[in-house]
């Protein structure tokens, strides 16, 4: 059985990129481009985790993981926090928001394979 991955990106080319990612049978993948999208879409699927940008129109990354981790039936899903924003003060913020794990942009494969094996056991 396939686990479900959010991914929740405005760039059409960062969102190929990371989908890429997921491309094996393991990984059903949905995608959203704004925060707004992200939230609905989370809501509708349940995904088994969520990756965020965090510059995004409508809702920034940061309300979108703030409101994820708000809502009872999605508090428990974990998000990885993917941005351009590097910054310690961005990462603090977005671990405040709730996000599991903050990665920069441009990524490493490794870095995000290693964090979703420690979010998907």
């Amino acid at each position: 059985m396939s686990r479900k991955v959010l991914i929740v990106d405005d760039s059409p080319t960062e969102l190929k990129l990371i989908t890429d990612v997921f491309n094996t049978p393991e990984y059903e993948v949905v995608t959203a481009n704004d925060g707004e999208a992200g939230v609905e879409m989370a809501m509708a699927e349940k995904p088994e985790l969520i990756i965020l940008d965090v510059v995004m129109p409508k809702m920034n990354g940061f309300q979108a993981c703030r409101k994820i981790k708000s809502t009872p039936d999605l508090e428990n899903i974990p998000v990885i926090l993917l941005t351009s924003k590097n910054q310690k003060s961005d990462e603090f913020w977005g671990k405040k928001q709730g996000a599991d794990v903050y990665l920069t942009k441009p990524f490493k494969l490794d870095e995000v394979l290693e964090a979703v094996g420690k979010l998907l056991p």
